[in-house]
């Protein structure tokens, strides 16, 4: 079931997008800085495309900046697990060192196991 609702949810998104792109064919220029300054700079950098690619890109730029933004905001979380992986291995190689010398190499368990059978 929520198959085809992902499918069906793709689908309406695909045609809003088709039609947006229909809708909004009309060039448009892009001008990196304003007039004065462009003149001013000697950067006079434009380009014209269709206004639906403008708006497509400018979705995606947000996307993207709002996936940066997550990464370095949960940057604190991953060096915490981190953190606590090498803690938890460091602990189970001590832990396997005390039972290599105490001889208990067994689990605890299997010992229990192997007392009552000697017994």
């Amino acid at each position: 079931m929520i198959r085809y609702l992902r499918w069906g949810f793709l689908a309406l998104l695909a045609i809003v997008l088709i039609t947006l792109a229909l809708a909004n064919r009309e060039p448009v220029t892009l001008k990196l800085l304003p007039g004065e300054l462009a003149d001013l700079l000697g950067l006079p950098y434009q380009i014209t495309l269709p206004l639906f690619i403008s708006l497509f890109a400018m979705i995606a730029l947000g996307i993207l900046v709002g996936f940066v933004w997550e990464w370095f905001r949960e940057h604190k979380h991953r060096a915490e697990a981190a953190r606590q992986a090498k803690e938890a291995r460091r602990a189970k190689r001590e832990l396997d060192a005390v039972k290599r010398e105490t001889g208990q190499e067994q689990d605890e368990v299997l010992a229990l196991l192997d007392d009552r059978k000697a017994s």
